[in-house]
């Protein structure tokens, strides 16, 4: 049989392009992909299952578990008695805790609100007027200078100042000594009314890098044209950073108050090196109080009660301040629209 096309008939065949298999318009290319089957979006849980486990097993097992003995007694050894909420109605009550927990809060000034404010203005000044009169790679020096606390371990930095804090033969006492101040010398992690405030300058000095560098990332990315019509209108430094730099990097201060806060009340490494919560419990905090009273003083279900009420006041303050950056970020847009 001979199939003859008549002059005007498109050519190309069965299920060519205007051919007798219906399927005009469509190219090869766009039947190949209609055929090819999709990748369903489902399918992207697979890449989060590794770190869900993981998460599970590290994070959430061991909180569990931890909160399971918090309502036992136990000492760490044989079984664990039922206990109900006898622990938690004696952490109501005790006055070393809620000591340590107003120690906690001194934390967070040295290691939130000072560092905060602190590197608010040394962002500034290195963005504005270090790169702008000594060149960018010198802020970028400086700025590296400024974040090496936050490399160091804590172990070995906390070491090192106690050597400098030391009351005998110690640094700071010793420059005091040489330029005539012999007078202020201390014993500055020894001394119950001092010990704290050593260690707050101590955690003032290892976190300060963390906010300067985030706060130096966020002015990058704020338009130069504000700065330079500020100026133009006779605004002073000081003007342009309240009026300008401040809204503008609105969304890096409420991260880094809130990262830091959280690093306060998680604190330990530095308690433990440099006083270990002395002395006289002068400087002890909920994360050595729960330390101690696990493994010195072996009340396990006590010490577990101690650390999970930490924990949930960490979990708390991290969600609220989500929230009210969500919060805070929507009014933004809203306004914005």
């Amino acid at each position: 049989m001979t199939v003859t096309v008549e002059k005007g008939e498109p050519r190309g065949g069965w299920g060519g392009r205007g051919s007798w298999g219906g399927r005009g318009g469509d190219s090869v290319e766009a039947r190949h992909q209609a055929k090819s089957p999709r990748r369903p979006r489902d399918s992207y849980a697979l890449f989060l299952l590794p770190g869900a486990l993981a998460f599970l097993v590290i994070v959430i097992g061991p909180f569990l578990m931890n909160t399971g003995v918090s309502f036992t007694d136990w000492q760490g050894v044989g079984s664990p008695k039922w206990a109900g909420l006898a622990n938690y109605r004696e952490l109501m009550d005790d006055s070393e805790f809620w000591a340590s927990f107003r120690h906690s809060l001194f934390m967070v000034v040295a290691m939130a609100v000072v560092p905060t404010l602190l590197g608010l203005v040394l962002a500034a000044a290195l963005f504005d007027f270090v790169a702008k009169h000594f060149g960018s790679r010198v802020a970028a020096v400086l700025r590296a200078c400024f974040y090496l606390p936050q490399v160091l371990p804590i172990a070995v930095a906390g070491i090192v100042w106690s050597w400098i804090l030391a009351p005998d033969n110690g640094s700071l006492n010793e420059v005091l000594k040489a330029i005539g101040l012999g007078s202020l010398q201390q014993d500055w992690l020894g001394d119950p009314d001092l010990a704290l405030y050593s260690v707050m300058g101590v955690m003032v000095w290892v976190q300060l890098g963390f906010p300067l560098v985030i706060f130096m990332a966020g002015l990058q990315r704020v338009d130069p044209q504000l700065y330079e019509a500020a100026e133009l209108d006779g605004a002073g430094w000081w003007r342009r950073f309240w009026h300008i730099t401040l809204p503008q990097i609105r969304p890096e201060i409420s991260v880094v108050l809130l990262w830091c806060t959280i690093a306060a009340l998680k604190v330990f490494g530095a308690v433990y090196v440099l006083t270990k919560g002395g002395p006289g419990g002068a400087t002890d905090v909920p994360s050595y109080f729960s330390f101690t009273t696990f493994f010195e003083t072996t009340q396990v279900g006590y010490g577990a009660a101690i650390s999970t009420v930490l924990t949930v006041i960490v979990l708390v303050l991290a969600l609220a301040g989500l929230k009210l950056q969500t919060r805070a970020e929507d009014a933004e847009q809203g306004g914005v629209r």
